[in-house]
């Protein structure tokens, strides 16, 4: 999931090479923490936050596969 997150990433921002996404992991729940150049934070989240919710729900998508539960967190 973190290969995925960050390929997304890496195809929406500006500066690919500045995409970090760090995995925290639980028993039930996976958090993936999301850190983007300044610049392209907004490309992240998307008008409305449309971009974050489409990244979201493919998490959630493929956790239900995998019977786990992924939080997608994009830090500044």
């Amino acid at each position: 999931m973190k290969d995925l997150v960050e390929q997304i990433a890496k195809a929406l921002v500006d500066q690919p090479d500045k995409v970090q996404v760090r995995e925290v992991l639980g028993e039930q729940t996976t958090v993936l923490e999301l850190r983007v150049a300044t610049e392209d934070l907004g490309k992240v989240i998307g008008k409305q936050g449309k971009t974050a919710r489409a990244v979201r729900t493919l998490l959630a998508a493929a956790g239900m596969k995998l019977r786990k539960r992924f939080v997608l967190e994009i830090l500044e």
